[in-house]
């Protein structure tokens, strides 16, 4: 006797709490009901709703919705480990922004959670060889979310990027897992080399905003850049730094800077 196949959502519980927010959100205001329903409630499975709704974001009359969603589809489900990720920084947004109060806004409204997923397509491109499309990727991101991530960059999971606006991280940088950054962050070079030339920021950091990181030099695990500083040099593990140029200023204050978004510094420039 054959066995029922299984309901997808017992599988996947970020998807399960996605569609049971997309049924409640629709009840609550219906005029939402078409959005939603081709957004999350149409798809059997998270990467199949994410395939879509990157489809829809990054088209244009250069590239169609259906090219979009056919690539999106293949690097889904020849890479789990892209809708793996995507469940980390889902989860890294609800956990770390109070803005955010179901998964479901991430998914439909949150520019840096949609620019990362996308970024993550443009990766998955250019780790095939597929450089043009990747470019064109990372093209249409920086056109629809202002944000500029080169689809060389290696980036880890649970990412969160608040509000997202003027995000730039170059070719050869490194963004270890449960990194948080904010608006106008930029992970640059500092000249025109083209070896490797762009920061490495480790496990756990948080960076503030308008913080730019300059050339190839390491962040050091569950460190904080403070707002509009400008860091040229390595940063140790668990410090603060501020100022322009970059200084250390006192400890990082907690295990977890990244989780606990806390980026306030005493009047003596240590950790409150």
């Amino acid at each position: 006797m054959a066995h029922p196949k299984p309901d997808i959502t017992e599988l996947d519980p970020v998807w399960a709490r996605i569609r049971h927010e997309a049924e409640t959100a629709v009840a609550d205001e219906p005029l939402m009901g078409g959005l939603i329903q081709h957004s999350v409630l149409h798809h059997e499975t998270l990467p199949q709703a994410l395939a879509y709704r990157m489809a829809v974001k990054l088209a244009s009359p250069e590239m169609s919705e259906q090219i979009l969603r056919q690539m999106a589809d293949e690097a889904y489900a020849s890479d789990p480990g892209l809708a793996d990720a995507a469940r980390a920084d889902l989860m890294a947004v609800y956990e770390r922004d109070p803005a955010c109060h179901r998964f479901i806004q991430a998914l439909l409204y949150f520019k840096g959670f949609q620019a990362l997923q996308a970024y993550r397509l443009g990766h998955w491109l250019w780790n095939e060889g597929r450089a043009d499309l990747a470019y064109f990727v990372q093209m249409r991101v920086s056109e629809v979310f202002g944000v500029d991530i080169h689809p060389g960059a290696r980036v880890g999971k649970g990412l969160m990027i608040d509000h997202a606006h003027s995000i730039v991280i170059g070719e050869t940088a490194v963004v270890g897992d449960n990194v948080s950054m904010l608006h106008s962050v930029t992970l640059g070079g500092t000249g025109k080399e083209e070896e490797d030339r762009h920061p490495k920021i480790e496990d756990g950091v948080l960076i503030g905003a308008g913080a730019k990181v300059l050339g190839n030099i390491r962040v050091g695990y569950c460190s904080r850049v403070a707002a509009g500083s400008v860091v040229l040099s390595d940063v140790p593990p668990c410090k603060t730094v501020a100022g322009v140029p970059a200084r250390i200023v006192g400890e990082a204050g907690c295990s977890q800077p990244a989780l606990t978004m806390d980026q306030l510094l005493d009047q003596k420039g240590k950790d409150a």
